[in-house]
């Protein structure tokens, strides 16, 4: 099966390349920091517009499939990366602290949307409990989030993270404006719903504002000379084994507890992605400021690259599976 790298992957990559030999600095900075904090606001605006209620109640009625890719995604993965944080104290070549702290925010961060569906319907599995669940998941991330990676923090010892400042934060930058935009959805719904394509490119060009943005600040802070090469592969690795890990055991549930082979698709996609559109506006929302953002980020961004790449061999699979269970009921 041949591959190939999408022209958005190559975009993040070039904000990277660009703010290493070209940063933006002093008052450019600045205005570029403030723009990306409007930028989030908007996002989420546009978010709560978009949401079907609909949308959500579709598949709640499935409540155990829904409550095994929650534990998933907020309950088991957390516990997953605290070791890899603690490798900061072992190892700091490998794991400086910064990046532990982003193996962190992966761990608390909600399950992807989009891909997640896309690939479960690409699988041809149960599409509305995909839809319900990464729905649901990214919504109550927008509060989970930072009272996790709060707990997570507090558990592993370390961190300057400020839970109060963090939380005014997203009530004001990410909760208010999707509130805001849920509530005028009877008369924005339908110009977003015909827009689908516009809106996606608004959130594309959303995270690439902030990763030039961030990784802008984190280069006049160092982030190169601090990150060292074998880090930068080893987290690589770890992403690629998080990965593997929650596919693997999510499966093993799902037959543990008797679920179909469509089901088991939702699970599998649903319950191991994290998400880089709702990862990243968080992460300057939480993390504003910091000088080690970049290496925070480094985490989410090279697991969204995987699990895209991952996720589109193992759906062909699936699809292969279920056409053949679906073509043996028939017969």
């Amino acid at each position: 099966m041949k591959f190939r790298i999408d022209t958005f992957t190559l975009l993040l990559l070039g904000a990277i390349v660009l703010a290493t030999f070209l940063p933006a600095t002093g008052q450019a900075g600045d205005a570029l920091a403030t723009a990306g904090t409007i930028a989030v606001a908007l996002l989420f605006f546009f978010h709560g517009a978009a949401l079907s209620r609909e949308q959500i109640i579709a598949g709640a009625t499935h409540w155990r499939l829904h409550i095994l890719i929650t534990s998933l995604t907020f309950i088991f993965f957390p516990l997953a990366v605290l070791p890899i944080n603690g490798l900061s104290d072992i190892a700091p070549s490998w794991m400086p602290k910064d990046l532990g702290l982003g193996f962190l925010y992966l761990g608390v961060l909600p399950s992807a949307v989009s891909s997640s569906i896309a690939y479960t319907a690409m699988a041809r599995g149960n599409v509305p409990a995909a839809i319900c669940s990464a729905a649901a998941s990214n919504v109550f991330g927008m509060m989970l989030t930072p009272f996790l990676l709060l707990l997570l923090v507090s558990t592993s010892g370390g961190g300057d993270f400020s839970i109060a400042e963090a939380l005014k934060d997203i009530i004001l930058q990410l909760l208010l404006p999707f509130a805001v935009g849920h509530a005028l959805r009877p008369w924005l719904g339908g110009f977003l719903g015909r827009n689908e394509t516009l809106m996606s490119r608004y959130d594309q060009c959303v995270i690439w504002l902030i990763v030039y943005s961030a990784f802008s600040h984190s280069v006049e802070s160092g982030l190169w000379e601090n990150l060292p090469l074998q880090a930068i592969l080893f987290a690589i690795g770890l992403c690629l084994g998080l990965l593997l890990l929650f596919m693997v055991f999510a499966k093993f549930l799902v037959r543990r507890f008797g679920f179909s082979l469509e089901d088991e698709a939702a699970v599998v996609f649903c319950g191991s992605k994290k998400s880089l559109a709702s990862g990243l506006p968080m992460a300057k929302v939480l993390f504003s400021g910091h000088p080690g953002f970049g290496m925070i980020v480094l985490p989410i961004m090279c697991y969204n690259q995987i699990q895209v790449i991952v996720g589109a061999i193992l759906a062909q699979k699936y699809r292969e599976k279920i056409e053949r269970a679906n073509a043996n009921k028939v017969s």
